[in-house]
Order: C-alpha cells, then sequence, then structure tokens
C-alpha cells in the first residue's frame, strides 16, 4: 500500500533547520540580491546542492524549503531588473523549450488539483509550480552565454568533486556527513551489503546521477582548452559519485553519455540513426515474447537492481492507461505490488500530471535536441568549438532522457535538469538566431520587374534553410 503523505508529498512535521544551514541561507540571500547577475548562477548552485532538501521551515503547515527561499529572493531580484531598467530578465529570447517546460508543469499542477479537489493538493502543486518554474526561469535568468556556461560547468566540478569525497567518507564511515545538518538520513542504505552514498540528496540514484549526466560537460570544459585541471577533476569526480551509490541508473546513464560523445564521426548521419533505431524496435517486437520494453529488465548492471519493476511498471502504466490520461490518478497503487513507487520520469508524469503534462514533457525534450540539432548544423565546418559544444549537450541531455527510465528527479536533481535546459537555450539562440535573419529573403525594389517576370527569388537573394524556418 501507498503511505498515506506520499499522496502530497508528505514533509517533517516541524521545522528542520540547523543554525549553520540557517547563517548560510542569509548569507546566500545577500548575495542573490547584491551581487552582479553573473555571481548569481554560482550562489545559487552552490547552495542547492550544500543545502539538504530537507531543511525546512513548517509555517502554517505550509512547508518552505531552503531552496523556495533561494528561489523566491532570485524572483524578486528578476522583477526589480524587469521593472527598474530596459534590460530583459532573460539572456536569450523566449523559445519552444520555454513553452514546453512551462506547459509541462501547469498542465501537471492543473490536473493534480482538480484530480484531489483538496486543499492540501492545491498546497502541494503551488509548491511545485515555486520550484519548477521558479528554479528553471531563475536559472534562464542566471545563464545568458557560453561565458556563462563555462562558469555553471565550473561550479558543477567543484561540487561533483565535493560530492565525490563525501560518498567516499559515507562508504568508509557508513555516516552521511550532509546527516548531521538533518533533512537527510544520517545512517546510509545498505543493499545486498553494498553501502549506497546519498550525499546530500534524497536518494542514492539521485546521487549518483547527478554525476553521471555531467561527465559530457566536462568533456567540453577539456575540449575547450581552458581549466583542463578542473575538467578532470570533474570527470573522475562523476566516475566516484557513479560508482559509489552502487545502482545501476547512474551508471547506465554515465555510459550513455559517453556512447553519445563516441557517435561524434556520425553527426551528419543522425537522422538515419534515429530510424534505424526506430526500425530495430519494431523488429524486436515482432520477434520478442514480451513488449519491447522489457528490454529494461535485462540492462540490470549492478546486483540488486529492481530493473523487472521498472520494465513491469512501463508495462502496467501503459496497459492502464485508461485510468491516467485525463489527470493522472490516484490508485497507481492498486495496480500490483509496490506500484506506488514510479521510479521512471515518464511514467511518474503521466501518473501525477496526465497525459497532456507527458506529452509536454517529452516535448520539453524533443524541442532541446531540436535546437542543439540545428544549432550544430549552422555552425557545422565553421565555429569547431561551438558545434563541440552543442554536441556535448546533446550528449548531457541523451544522458538524461536515459537517467529518466529509472528515476523521478523529486529532489535537487532537478535544478541540475533546469541548468542543462537553461545552457541548451543560451547555446543555440545566437546561431539560430543567425540561421533565421539569413533565411529573410532580401528584396532590391530594382529587381522587383526581374521578379514579377520569374516569379523566383533573385540570384543575388540567399534562400530559406528548411531547418531555420521552422524556428521563426
Amino acid at each position: 500500500m501507498e503511505p498515506e503523505n506520499y499522496k502530497f508529498g508528505g514533509g517533517a512535521a516541524e521545522t528542520v533547520l540547523h543554525p549553520i544551514v540557517l547563517f548560510a541561507m542569509i548569507i546566500a540571500i545577500l548575495l542573490v540580491l547584491l551581487l552582479p547577475r553573473k555571481y548569481v548562477l554560482v550562489v545559487f548552485l552552490i547552495s542547492t546542492f550544500l543545502i539538504p532538501g530537507g531543511q525546512q521551515f513548517l509555517v502554517a503547515g505550509v512547508h518552505v524549503f531552503v531552496f523556495r527561499v533561494i528561489v523566491l529572493t532570485g524572483l524578486i531580484r528578476m522583477l526589480w531588473v524587469k521593472f527598474s531598467s530596459q534590460q530583459p530578465v532573460l539572456g536569450t529570447p523566449w523559445n519552444s523549450v520555454d513553452t514546453a517546460f512551462s506547459l509541462s508543469v501547469v498542465l501537471h499542477a492543473l490536473a493534480f488539483t482538480l484530480l484531489y479537489l483538496a486543499a492540501a493538493a492545491a498546497v502541494n502543486q503551488f509548491g511545485y509550480i515555486w520550484d519548477f518554474l521558479g528554479g528553471y526561469f531563475l536559472l534562464r535568468y542566471a545563464i545568458h552565454d557560453e561565458t556563462d556556461i563555462r562558469r555553471a560547468i565550473k561550479c558543477f566540478a567543484v561540487l561533483a568533486a565535493i560530492m565525490a569525497i563525501c560518498m567516499i567518507r559515507e562508504q568508509i564511515t557508513g555516516q552521511n556527513i550532509f546527516g548531521l545538518l538533518g533533512g537527510v538520513r544520517l545512517e546510509s542504505e545498505v543493499r545486498e551489503g553494498r553501502i549506497r552514498s546519498e550525499a546530500v540528496f534524497q536518494h542514492s540514484i539521485l546521487a549518483g546521477t547527478f554525476g553521471a549526466v555531467l561527465f559530457p560537460l566536462f568533456a567540453w570544459l577539456w575540449k575547450n582548452g581552458k581549466d583542463r585541471i578542473l575538467a578532470v577533476i570533474g570527470a573522475l569526480s562523476c566516475m566516484v559519485v557513479t560508482v559509489t551509490c552502487f545502482s545501476s541508473t547512474p551508471v547506465l546513464a554515465f555510459v550513455a553519455g559517453i556512447f553519445a560523445i563516441f557517435f561524434w564521426p556520425f553527426r551528419r548521419y543522425m537522422r538515419l540513426v534515429r530510424w534505424g533505431i526506430v526500425c530495430a524496435l519494431l523488429g524486436l517486437s515482432l520477434v520478442m515474447k514480451a513488449p519491447v520494453w522489457f528490454l529494461i529488465a535485462h540492462v540490470g548492471v549492478l546486483g540488486g537492481s529492481s530493473t523487472y519493476h521498472r520494465a513491469d511498471l512501463v508495462d502496467t502504466f501503459i496497459r492502464h492507461v485508461g485510468d491516467w490520461w485525463l489527470l493522472g490518478t490516484a490508485n497507481n497503487n492498486s495496480w500490483g505490488y509496490f506500484m506506488f513507487d514510479t521510479s521512471n520520469s515518464y511514467v511518474a508524469e503521466g501518473v501525477t500530471g496526465g497525459l497532456f503534462a507527458l506529452i509536454f514533457f517529452i516535448a520539453t525534450i524533443s524541442r532541446s535536441f531540436g535546437r542543439v540539432g540545428n544549432a550544430r548544423k549552422a555552425v557545422e565546418g565553421g565555429d569547431r568549438q561551438a558545434e563541440w559544444l552543442l554536441w556535448l549537450l546533446g550528449c548531457a541531455l541523451f544522458a538524461n532522457t536515459v537517467a529518466f527510465f529509472g528515476i523521478s528527479y523529486f529532489d535537487q536533481m532537478k535544478v541540475s535538469w533546469f541548468a542543462l535546459l537553461a545552457m541548451v537555450c543560451a547555446a543555440t539562440a545566437p546561431y539560430l538566431k543567425q540561421t533565421v535573419a539569413s533565411a529573410e529573403p532580401v528584396v532590391d525594389t530594382g529587381m522587383v520587374v526581374a521578379k514579377a517576370r520569374s516569379n523566383k527569388l533573385p540570384r543575388s537573394s540567399p534562400r530559406p534553410n528548411a531547418a531555420a524556418v521552422r524556428y521563426r
């Protein structure tokens, strides 16, 4: 049976706020308000990933997490910028990723609230919007260009190193040092005789995934030729974090990221690769006795992995589409054994938000890949460094897409996802803008008659690029 407090997120019955965390929160609030924009990113990431997610105030039954306080501070700063200057709040124009992400969040919150029709559900989803839209757009505000992307990746390298040290200590002592502050467990989880290190995260899988999906970004830091020592530290830390959590999902995400990197020589043929994968899956579905998604049951790489549960979860989710498609469902625990444990982001999105929220969640991923692919084509043969950045951002996206099959990002890990989406928006905007501009036909008034006769574009006018026109 599903624990009752899972339904609306659970939470502590009293305030959990260590004095050190309170002091750190106050310092972070002041820095977010007073420092130049470029440093807001650093303060936000450090405070998010070094303060346990369970640190919170309990106010009139509402859980106000430290993360939410810092996000609110950032949003106040954004409003101040909006109304006190002519500068745009977002570093790059609104795009299809922003639209898809916002719709997925709003539709999820609306469906969940309508499903339960309870005050607790409305409060829960207000917090969800606060976390997701607030955190995402704060990072969109903080990450404008390649310099900001490099700063974010360097910050992640330092954080990964800290996590690696703490998780190694956890393997030695069996205690989580962040548990001394409260908000996460002190005694480490043990499965089949192995300690599953968690560090600051709410689950060992999320801790390992944090490191696993960052590896392509550190590869770019090395490829860029700057901060190579930090790139090596970050990459080694990724490996340590991925291994010490002793879970299959992070290992598979790590391998997926590396696998994607080695596809660089085939970057011009990715359409064929994608269609090849589709055809392979269709072929497997014809010869397999079980549905093709039961391949998930065979990809466990560590003992104790619950890969069959994840395959069965997807199968049960699909067979019960009538239960959840409109507003999600409150009865997934009745589908079968342990079906309340929706340890799959796609399933979790459908169960809690319905089909439309799931569609826009997938659209967020799809539009991100689309922007990366079209921007890479725009710089192909020109700026090799920019092409590598775009390719490795795509590799990080792919690593997250694989990780989503094994876990739902319900703690600080969601901020890593928001940061990647913000990097994609910042990295692709200049090239897609240039491509769209070059697609505009140039009309010379002296050639109007010739154009009317031929009904064709003048030779001197660039022809529209089909890939670019889609983004107009």
